[in-house]
């Protein structure tokens, strides 16, 4: 299935926003927006709270807490080898659909240096052992396998067997917390959290439709930069057939689902506040179809930080945090006055769900 249009990068921002349920809150249940989205950062606890509340009507902090609780979501290394909230349904074939990219991790140099001489299987099997019926923080983790391997790092061990061994962390890492006060993790075997198996071969064309629906139209690279996978040209080729392609303004092959809609360049969108590290950002290779490169440097300045934002016109127009009892507004040039208008009423907005008693508390412009 083919089609020839050229997508201008106005339809594409446009239908980003619509599938990124960012032009009106939806009336989804959180597992369903979840499970929409495929998986969300949650390298910090709050976050995807955030990003929930910004998409859903009526989402309330303990909507997200209860299913992760009830283990119908589960906090795991995911994509590009970070932290993401999941559907436990979904982590079953996510996971194994995204290992080689965790396994590449594992030989990365970080790593190697401790795991020198050792055999990484023999260490993913010592860490499925030390987890065996239990649940351990990451501290008690790292101890028994200093133990076991005197004179390394005990730490690095860890981490190299959180990205081989399907480990899920248990609700109080992920679940709304404090500003910047950063529980400490802890991790137990997924199968046994789950109470089922996770599936035996990677579903790589299953995450690439996944992914198409939430943040497509989209090409081969950007594909990989979501997932962090490689070599996924062939894959996408041999689902061709199954695809509508486009092109973009420049040129590249977009790839699409069919029947899945297009918006309208000129409909109106409202003012999103988004959290940190929202894959609406870091979804594509080419991010320009929802920040400019030149704002892209101050949102992602290095360090792995990926700022909060905001969206005016469906486009990053600057940064906010909450520092000394003050939500600040950081636009990155002027807002109209009308702009600045619908940017203060939704911050106010925002304020009253991460703070909800905010008496004492300013917003301010930057």
């Amino acid at each position: 299935m083919t089609d020839a249009s050229v997508l201008s990068q106005r339809t594409l921002n446009r239908t980003l926003l619509e599938r990124q349920l960012l032009v009106r809150r939806a009336s989804l249940s959180p597992l369903q927006a979840v499970e929409h989205l495929v998986a969300m950062q949650g390298q910090e606890p709050n976050w995807p709270y955030v990003g929930l509340w910004t998409r859903l009507a009526a989402f309330r902090h303990d909507d997200l807490t209860a299913l992760l609780h009830d283990r119908r979501v589960v906090r795991s290394t995911v994509l590009r080898s970070t932290q993401h909230l999941v559907s436990g349904d979904d982590y079953r074939w996510l996971r194994p659909a995204v290992q080689p990219v965790l396994n590449r991790t594992a030989r990365a140099a970080y790593f190697a240096r401790e795991a020198a001489g050792l055999d990484l299987a023999e260490l993913a099997a010592a860490g499925r052992e030390l987890l065996a019926g239990r649940t351990l923080s990451r501290r008690q983790l790292a101890r028994l396998l200093a133990e076991r391997y005197p004179g390394r790092d005990g730490r690095v061990l860890a981490g190299a067997v959180e990205l081989q061994v399907e480990l899920v962390h248990p609700p109080h890492t992920g679940a709304w917390g404090g500003w910047g006060n950063r529980p400490a993790i802890s991790v137990t075997l997924a199968e046994a959290w789950l109470g089922r198996p996770l599936e035996a071969s990677p579903h790589v064309e299953t995450a690439i439709g996944r992914y198409l629906a939430a943040f497509g139209p989209a090409g081969v690279m950007d594909v990989q930069a979501w997932s962090g996978l490689t070599r996924l040209r062939e894959v996408i080729d041999g689902m061709r057939s199954r695809l509508r392609v486009f092109r973009d303004e420049q040129g590249k092959e977009l790839f699409d689902l069919p029947g899945a809609p297009l918006a309208e360049a000129d409909m109106p969108v409202p003012v999103r506040f988004l959290p940190a590290f929202d894959n609406i950002l870091l979804g594509h290779a080419d991010r320009t179809r929802v920040i400019s490169d030149e704002d892209r440097k101050r949102v992602m300045p290095g360090g792995a930080m990926v700022r909060p934002t905001f969206l005016v016109d469906g486009y990053v127009r600057g940064i906010w945090s909450m520092k000394d009892s003050t939500l600040l507004i950081s636009p990155f040039r002027p807002l109209s006055a009308a702009d600045a208008t619908a940017v203060l009423g939704e911050a106010e907005n925002l304020l009253a769900f991460v703070v909800p008693d905010a008496s004492g508390w300013d917003i301010a412009f930057a």
